[in-house]
């Protein structure tokens, strides 16, 4: 008899049909074509898949040890009908999911603009996607508007059908942004700039995360991603430039150190072109931008000093990067045979077994010695 604890998981199962897998069910168009790319993909997959199954048990039941009436051909050994299903069913659903992916791949392309905002939808011409820059920090998210002139931390609001077009990037390790309502998840990186364009096509909460272990702090690395309308969105952009918080190189630094549960945090000013420069890794004062050392790297030959323009030490020998072809030397060949071997010609010498050696410099009151 089953005790009341072990039937509670069993009377908790009708709740789950309350449940709302997001990723199957979101909100924004790109994550709903990427959710009936899984569809698709599982369906042709499990067209080869469950007719397998289905054969599997049907077989062994027909060809039982006891069913004396299965016809019995110990010498069979091929049938032409039986190869064409067995090569060309899975040929033909490997063709379909390849151009299946192939045709989504490209039109999901994360840096591809929207060709439409739902179905039926096409983006306005004279529509501009909202740009929101993103930097991953240890732990927690920052959002930059940059039209706007506002910031936030651990804060995403967007309005409901508007394009929006995130730039992203990283403080310091490699991260993941992930909303699972609006599209899927897109790495961040320390110096380089990811894209992505989605759009929400429904006003609520929604959760987002990071999907890539960074440290520590990972587990807390969420915030709350709101989609509201225009109207909405204008009274949220009021409030955030009433805060009097300022986002300058140096709130920037203050800010990018690690730090975990960090709660909500609203900018009603932004330093111009501060994501610029967390890209190009020059916050600090002094740093160069890795911009500057590229297009200092690629002017025209002799116009400027190598970059390598350190003056050598005292008693520090020149680069070989800044020697003449005719001053760069060799290095010794310490481990190739010297003259001919000795014993190649005894039967059983120890020297056959060794056809070369390695000279070990002399150390202070010992003579050179040489090991095979």
């Amino acid at each position: 008899m089953l005790r009341p604890n072990r039937l509670t998981p069993l009377l908790a199962l009708p709740l789950l049909g309350g449940c709302n897998t997001v990723v199957m069910n979101p909100a924004g168009d790109v994550a709903r074509q990427q959710a009936d790319l899984i569809l698709w993909s599982t369906g042709l997959m499990l067209l080869i898949i469950i007719p397998v199954m289905i054969l599997t048990v049907l077989f062994a039941w027909r060809y039982r040890a006891t069913n004396k009436d299965a016809e019995y051909r110990p010498n069979w050994d091929h049938s032409t009908g039986l190869e064409l299903i067995i090569w060309s069913a899975p040929l033909l659903i490997i063709i379909a999911l390849g151009a299946l992916t192939w045709v989504s791949t490209h039109t999901l392309d994360p840096y591809r603009p929207l060709g439409r905002l739902a179905p039926g939808q096409a983006v306005p011409a004279n529509d501009r996607p909202l740009e929101v820059q993103v930097v991953s920090l240890d732990w927690k998210w920052l959002f930059i508007y940059p039209e706007l002139g506002i910031a936030t931390v651990n804060e995403l609001v967007v309005p409901a059908n508007r394009q929006v077009r995130f730039r992203l990037t990283s403080s310091s390790v490699m991260n993941t942004f992930y909303v699972p309502a609006m599209a899927g998840m897109i790495y961040t990186m320390a110096g380089m700039e990811t894209r992505m364009h989605a759009v929400l096509n429904r006003q609520g909460r929604f959760a987002g995360m990071s999907a890539n272990y960074s440290g520590a702090g990972f587990s807390y690395m969420n915030f709350p991603t709101l989609s509201v309308d225009q109207a909405g969105f204008d009274r949220w952009v009021a409030g955030v430039r009433g805060s009097g918080l300022q986002l300058r190189r140096d709130e920037y630094l203050q800010l990018e150190k690690p730090s975990e549960k960090v709660p909500a945090m609203r900018f009603a000013a932004v330093e111009s072109g501060l994501f610029d420069r967390i890209v190009q890794m020059c916050v600090r004062p002094g740093e160069t931008c890795m911009g500057a050392t590229a297009a200092h790297d690629h002017r025209q030959p002799g116009s400027h000093p190598p970059v390598n323009d350190r003056q050598p030490r005292a008693g520090e020998p020149e680069g070989a990067l800044q020697k003449a072809p005719h001053e760069t030397e060799t290095s010794p060949h310490t481990t190739a045979p010297h003259g001919q071997p000795k014993g190649n010609t005894g039967r059983g010498d120890q020297s056959n077994r060794n056809m070369t050696r390695l000279e070990l410099p002399a150390l202070p009151g010992t003579a050179r010695s040489a090991q095979g």
